[in-house]
């Protein structure tokens, strides 16, 4: 199976899996030196938000180089080599897994109104059942303007889901029946997905 073969066209679980992270791996560079942070980050239409410090090495590299790319990987469950072949090789051992990879550019939120519906939709993500003062009250302020908000404008993104689509009839029943057997939680997710997807 080829790897495009892998590829989510169906924009639907691209969005499921953005809502459903908690953290993305931000990619940034700066003179030819890279650096990679996690970050919680919200996700509105074709626009990642996301928050920090106004001082410290993920802004210094976002001033000086504005282009960054974010990916999100989550996992199901590990394929052992045993689970899918019978000739005792390493080979056959691998991470079940779906993944979005996005480009762009990242531009310093300066507008307050847009700071706090961006701080907002984080909220609303992180606590939905509430339990919080609006953000748009005046008790938020000082801490608002203390707050760095970052937007990533979306220009390119990609989507990957490894249930074993790749697999023959034989080995596939093969592994169904190994996760049935070990049936964790993530292994009945893993099935459900690979039934969804074969």
């Amino acid at each position: 199976m080829r790897k495009s073969e892998f590829e989510i066209k169906n924009k639907e679980i691209i969005e499921e899996i953005l809502n459903s992270s908690e953290y993305a791996t931000l990619a940034l560079a700066c003179d030819n030196k890279p650096y990679s942070v996690p970050v919680n980050f919200v996700h509105d239409g074709n626009v990642v938000y996301f928050h920090g410090a106004k001082k410290g090495k993920k802004k210094e590299f976002i001033v000086s180089n504005s282009y960054a790319a974010f990916s999100i990987a989550l996992p199901y469950s590990l394929i052992q080599s045993y689970f899918s072949s019978n000739d005792e090789l390493a080979c056959p051992a691998t991470q079940f897994f779906r993944s979005v990879c996005a480009s762009g550019q990242i531009f310093i939120v300066e507008d307050y109104d847009e700071k706090v519906r961006a701080l907002s939709l984080l909220m609303k993500k992180l606590q939905p059942e509430g339990k919080y003062k609006p953000l748009n009250q005046e008790v938020y302020t000082k801490m608002i303007n203390a707050t760095e908000v970052f937007r990533f404008n979306i220009e390119n993104i990609t989507g990957k889901l490894k249930v074993g689509q790749n697999l023959s009839q034989d080995r596939y029943e093969m592994v169904l029946d190994y996760l049935e057997k070990r049936a964790y939680n993530i292994d009945k997710e893993t099935i459900l997905s690979m039934k969804e997807n074969r």
